[in-house]
């Protein structure tokens, strides 16, 4: 038996970076309708009976009609497939959500905040979905299982974290998962691709990426499972990669001369850049005046990781105004009173000025 997992479309997304860059807020949610069609074409061409979405399909708060109008028009060229949506905590199935007023197609079964199951001939297809914006947990141990059958759960949540954050986002343990013998879990919620080789239990990451903290690939999971035995597959489908690239500017010794280095970098036109400074810094750096200098469009964000070039210790032995100014200024970065990188911004600007 074939079929297609997916998570964290989160259609509509702001993207609140990107969307101060011209217009790459709205390039990038047309490239959300791009990828997620790739997914259908991908199940008609290979016939595939079962498509698991695994949560966070749209996001409540910026979903328009028009974008719910054409998910499901999608899921309406694809009859034969089965289609299963586990809602989570950016689309809880909560009464105001098109989860709840929206007609959708008939080959579509949306999971409520209950488990529910799903049952055909030789498969039985478990669901849990968030109905809030976020979800304690549920006791999976209490789900009853056909092992005749292949048994298959579509979830979204956290896997054994100890993160307090995480605990608000249905938190599940690994090994529950494993003692209830799924022959699959598809999960959603970490937006890295995550599943070990000869596991069944799987992220298959964002289906897109959505910024800088999401490196890497993005696609789907390709799956063919029988009972006891499972074969899955990363399928790439996001043509666009956010990529970060370091930039030592220790031998740069002015802002003109930065930019100008900035601005000849060779960068892959199709991929988005986060610039990292690092080094040691020979004169103050303000981002934003940097930023609005840079020519090239898909330089999304510029970080500063540079340190001060000046030797701190040894100029605070001098019997100068300068010597007495670091001197003083140390004593207040030793202080836990004091924000330190404060401290070191006046610093540096003080030695520039004297």
């Amino acid at each position: 038996m074939k079929f297609i997992h997916i998570a964290d479309m989160h259609f509509d997304a702001p993207f609140t970076i990107l969307s101060q860059k011209k217009d790459l807020g709205d390039l990038r949610r047309i490239e959300q309708r791009q990828v997620f069609k790739k997914v259908i074409d991908y199940i008609k061409s290979e016939n595939i009976p079962y498509l698991f979405i695994s949560g966070d399909l749209y996001e409540h708060e910026y979903v328009k009609h028009t974008t719910i109008e054409f998910i499901n028009n999608l899921f309406k060229e694809i009859p034969n497939t089965k289609i299963f949506i586990t809602p989570g905590n950016h689309d809880p199935y909560i009464k105001n959500s098109y989860y709840s007023t929206f007609n959708w197609n008939d080959n579509v079964k949306i999971f409520k905040n209950e488990i529910e199951k799903y049952e055909d001939e030789n498969i039985t297809v478990y669901g849990y979905g968030f109905g809030d914006f976020t979800n304690m947990g549920i006791d999976i141990e209490k789900i009853n299982i056909d092992t005749n059958k292949i048994n298959i759960l579509v979830i979204h949540g956290s896997i054994d974290s100890s993160k307090t954050l995480d605990l608000q986002y249905n938190p599940m343990k690994s090994y529950i998962l494993k003692s209830k013998n799924f022959d699959y879990v598809a999960l959603g919620h970490i937006h890295k691709t995550n599943y070990a080789e000869g596991e069944n239990i799987v992220y298959p990451g964002s289906t897109i990426s959505l910024g800088f903290d999401e490196l890497g690939d993005h696609g789907m999971i390709v799956g063919d499972i029988e009972k006891n035995k499972l074969k899955i597959e990363f399928k790439k489908l996001d043509d666009r990669e956010f990529i970060e690239k370091q930039l030592d500017i220790t031998d740069i010794y002015s802002k003109e001369e930065l930019i100008q280095t900035i601005n000849s970098q060779q960068l892959k036109e199709k991929n988005m850049y986060k610039i990292i400074l690092i080094g040691k810094r020979n004169f103050e750096i303000n981002l934003n005046d940097i930023q609005k200098s840079i020519l090239l469009d898909n330089i999304i964000k510029i970080k500063d990781k540079t340190q001060s070039n000046y030797n701190l210790e040894e100029i605070s032995k001098e019997e100068s105004l300068k010597g007495i100014f670091v001197k003083t200024m140390l004593q207040k970065l030793n202080d836990e009173n004091y924000n330190k990188e404060e401290i070191e911004k006046a610093i540096e600007i003080g030695l520039n000025v004297l």
